[in-house]
């Protein structure tokens, strides 16, 4: 079982980084989708992947990172080089270039799951400034080999919706 955190969009809030990862409990991994506007060695950002979203300024941070857990390819962008904010279409093209089965992205501050070819899509929305709805958001991804479970919670730990996809490949 594979179990995940998932944030972007915290825009310079270091405290809520910090407050997000000591109350989520028995994760894998930590996830960054950009636009922290941290410095690439923050300790804030210590012990997670990151990547450098449009308001990140750090020359360190990837454009993307490609990661592999529990047999799951994971890849990660911030999206504003895929035009997230209108289209899914590019950025599928690239998960299909890499053999991703998670994609991560942020940019839109609009939080989301989709399941487009049996390649989970997650947005896990905005932690500073959410778009489309009020409460702040982040995500924890849950697979157990045939299943995604995807979590999207408040700054605070509280559940805002949750949504399951089977898969059908193996």
């Amino acid at each position: 079982m594979m179990r995940i955190l998932v944030m972007s969009d915290t825009h310079s809030d270091a405290a809520v980084i910090e407050q997000v990862v000591s109350n989520v409990q028995d994760i894998d991994a930590v996830f960054h989708c950009g636009d922290s506007e941290l410095s690439f060695n923050a300790d804030e950002l210590r012990n997670m992947y990151k990547v450098r979203g449009n308001c990140d300024y750090d020359k360190q941070f990837p454009e993307d990172v490609i990661e592999e857990i529990d047999g799951q390819k994971i890849y990660m962008t911030h999206g504003h080089l895929y035009n997230v904010k209108l289209t899914l279409l590019p950025l599928s093209y690239r998960a299909a270039e890499v053999g991703a089965s998670l994609v991560l992205f942020g940019h839109s501050h609009v939080l989301g799951a989709e399941l487009i070819d049996d390649t989970l899509f997650v947005n896990p929305g905005s932690l500073r400034m959410p778009r489309g709805r009020k409460e702040k958001s982040f995500a924890i991804i849950d697979f157990d080999g045939t299943q995604w479970q995807v979590t999207f919670k408040t700054e605070t730990n509280e559940i805002i919706t949750q949504k399951n996809f089977s898969i059908l490949k193996k």
